[in-house]
């Protein structure tokens, strides 16, 4: 099957020109401009630009939290995902009961209804000469990236001699330490005097949940990655502070990057003094307008890598069902929380949102290039986590897995327009410019103007290589 591309503006992290694109059996044959070739079928894309399918490298589907589960499972996250443009997602495997490779058979299992491309990260969250042992053989599974935690205690975190053993084991194999940077033990100190004091309302997940601790956090796990001689990369950033630190470490010849998330560029801490402030609660929260402008800065002088966006989403009122591809839908959410902050699931989605509201705030605006879009969104999370060159550009050789974007076209945007199954959306009426009119998964037609094409399973799990360091 020969798909041609016609008039079209290829945009790259490097460039941008005027060329057509040749895609053969889902891979793309040649980019060039005036390609005259057979082809099975022609598609014109004057006045669109044509963008690497997008690659979001941290996405929570199916993840059982506080006595539900996030209401995005693995097809209707992934149908979410190409609808905003996203081709290509990453999620975590828990490290639960039995081996690592046990672990990541379950999560095959859960996510083999995905409609489009996918990867792991492997958490660790148990340490013992097992988990040692076994490390070393996840790049054999495809899995070239695990992630740790300083929060959460008795739950998910690590003491730092542990991090420190996971991270030099890690070092050694090509594998990238993911670090989840809070302080546990000072969150947990603090949530207990908010209740006993009767502070039960959303804002308390701010307040009990400091941004020094993540300063501090974020900067002790630069600095075990240095003594452990492991490269870092900090999640889900959303504090001014850590911009610095991560400045610093990069500036000090650390090997260590760092992602935001578009509810940090465009929220604070105000939105859960609203009515309805449990919408906008996740871990780590939302911060100042300070905060928000710090995070601006790192996106465009290159201190911050990646736009992910820790796609985790609850209902907001899960006794109420949702429509979702003809059937009514219902899943426990943020009311399990009502009268306790601490018992309100931490998660927003946020999957099919990120490209449509990023490119109006970053490239409509004038702060960042087309270019710098398509890297923070595409190509160097492909890189860093080791799916370039097959994902996140347009030459020949990778996966034909293309964004057919009108930067003119406007949209209202909301919970109608998004495909996340969940019963509201943080950017409800946002003005926006700048569409996915048709997405490609591997040459096939996932979405166009609006109509879903793809079909659950369609995608494949990706067996990553060992990424680079940027």
């Amino acid at each position: 099957m020969r798909i041609l591309f016609k008039n079209g503006t290829l945009v790259s992290g490097q460039a941008s020109q005027q060329a057509d694109l040749l895609v053969e059996d889902g891979v793309i044959l040649e980019a060039a401009p005036g390609i005259d070739a057979a082809a099975d079928e022609v598609v014109d894309a004057s006045g669109l630009l044509i963008l690497p399918g997008g690659v979001d490298c941290h996405v929570h589907l199916d993840l059982p939290m506080f006595g539900t589960v996030s209401s995005d499972d693995h097809y209707t996250g992934g149908k979410a995902a190409a609808f905003g443009g996203t081709t290509t997602v990453i999620d975590f495997v828990p490290q639960d009961e039995g081996s690592l490779r046990e672990n990541i058979d379950r999560l095959l299992e859960k996510a083999a209804k995905c409609p489009i491309d996918y990867g792991f990260h492997m958490n660790i969250t148990r340490f013992d000469a097992d988990v040692a042992a076994e490390i070393p053989r996840l790049p054999e599974y495809g899995v070239t990236s695990l992630k740790v935690f300083t929060a959460y205690n008795d739950r998910l975190r690590l003491e730092d001699g542990d991090i420190f053993k996971v991270m030099r084991i890690a070092g050694k194999h090509g594998i990238l330490s993911m670090v989840h940077a809070e302080n546990g033990d000072i969150i947990d100190v603090l949530v207990d005097e908010a209740l006993a004091a009767g502070h039960t309302e959303p804002i308390w997940h701010a307040r009990t949940r400091p941004a020094w601790g993540e300063v501090e956090a974020s900067l002790r796990a630069i600095a075990i990655g240095a003594q452990a001689g492991a490269p870092v990369y900090l999640v889900h950033m959303n504090v001014a502070g850590e911009v610095d630190q991560l400045a610093y470490g990069r500036g000090r010849g650390q090997s260590v990057m760092g992602e935001t998330c578009p509810q940090y560029l465009f929220f604070s801490e105000e939105e859960l003094q609203r009515e309805d402030g449990a919408k906008w609660i996740c871990s780590p929260p939302m911060r100042t307008k300070p905060d928000q402008v710090r995070l601006w800065e790192g996106l465009a002088n290159g201190t911050i890598q990646v736009l992910a966006t820790d796609h985790c989403p609850f209902y907001y009122d899960g006794t109420t069902p949702i429509e979702y591809d003809g059937e009514m839908v219902a899943i426990p959410g943020k009311e399990l929380g009502e009268g306790d902050f601490s018992k309100i699931p931490n998660g927003l989605p946020g999957v099919g949102d990120r490209l449509p509201v990023f490119w109006t705030a970053a490239v409509g605006s004038g702060r960042l290039s087309p270019n710098r879009f398509v890297e923070l969104t595409a190509e160097n999370p492909a890189r860093i986590f080791g799916l370039y060159p097959q994902k996140g550009c347009l030459e020949p050789g990778s996966d034909a897995d293309l964004v057919l974007w009108d930067p003119q076209k406007q949209v209202r945007y909301g919970q109608k327009l998004a495909q996340q199954r969940t019963d509201y959306n943080l950017y409800e009426g946002f003005e926006l410019q700048g569409w996915p009119v048709a997405v490609y998964s591997r040459g096939k037609c996932l979405v166009k103007d609006g109509e879903w094409l793809g079909k659950a399973g369609q995608g494949k799990f990706l067996h990553r290589k060992q990424g680079q360091i940027l």
